[in-house]
């Protein structure tokens, strides 16, 4: 190991991060891009720590400094289509006035937000609205929503939660998050409107460049992932005007054009998700 300054305490910590920063180091040599929870033979076997989206998340306590800081997460806004409207990185935790803040700044204007905000966090942020009154300028506009992967993991006693926030209720109160649809055989079923889950597959896609980012300079981290969004965003639209596209001709040949595919696109307008 090479000379160091750290006291004979912290002298078994310093080795172990030049250890696992270092060429020789497996971990290090076979950097490539993975998948989300994907595992290599010469990784090192993680417990992943379970924290519910319903329960406050304690920031994270630092052992030593010997390597510069990283921040907690990066946090998206995305419409139900999949194009990206906003990213920004959170320091030390994502905490509901962090949220707050960040959805303040991208929707500075009454006319600017949406009718619904999907998050997975909704009856935290929901809560911290209301104590700190930042709820009085959300309220006349906006409601905040839980997504529909992380609703079914939240506490069904908590009765704001439930009440408020769930993305798709059948008791009438929601009819444009809700409609009825009919499946092959001519039967009625309820259909969630929209895809409340598109910042999860966004991050689904955006995992498999974690190796690379997490040891980018914070510069070169802003470059490349706004880079990325970018031209995800361009390859959701491309696809969105093909689909449309598609549908139009389609019409045309049935003698039908009644235009419900672009209607469909205005309504993304309207419902936003978010999460980190």
């Amino acid at each position: 190991m090479p000379a160091s300054q750290a006291c004979e305490q912290h002298k078994p910590e310093w080795d172990k991060y030049v250890y696992q920063h270092s060429r020789q180091h497996l971990a290090g040599i076979k950097r490539k891009l993975q998948r989300p929870a994907e595992s290599m033979e010469w990784n090192p076997a993680i417990i992943p720590t379970v924290q519910p989206h319903d329960e406050e998340a304690p920031e994270i306590v630092r052992k030593h400094y010997f390597g510069p800081a990283r921040f907690y997460c990066a946090e998206t806004i995305c419409a139900p289509c999949g194009v990206v409207i906003g990213w920004a990185k959170f320091a030390k935790s994502e905490s509901p006035t962090k949220i707050l803040q960040f959805l303040h700044k991208i929707y500075p204007t009454e006319i600017s937000r949406p009718d619904y905000i999907c998050i997975d966090k909704a009856c935290l942020v929901l809560r911290t609205a209301i104590t700190n009154n930042a709820w009085d300028m959300w309220s006349t506009t906006t409601r905040f929503i839980v997504d529909s992967y992380h609703y079914n993991n939240h506490s069904a006693k908590d009765t704001l939660c439930n009440t408020w926030c769930n993305p798709a209720p059948t008791d009438g109160s929601a009819p444009n998050l809700v409609i009825m649809a009919r499946d092959k055989n001519g039967n009625p079923y309820w259909k969630r409107a929209f895809n409340t889950q598109a910042c999860e597959q966004l991050n689904s896609w955006l995992g498999g460049f974690e190796s690379i980012l997490k040891r980018m300079t914070v510069g070169n981290f802003d470059w490349f992932l706004h880079t990325m969004l970018f031209y995800h965003t361009k390859y959701v639209i491309e696809k969105q005007k093909r689909k449309q596209a598609k549908d139009k001709k389609k019409n045309r040949d049935s003698g039908d054009d009644d235009g419900d595919s672009d209607e469909d696109d205005e309504n993304d307008d309207w419902i936003n998700t978010v999460d980190e």
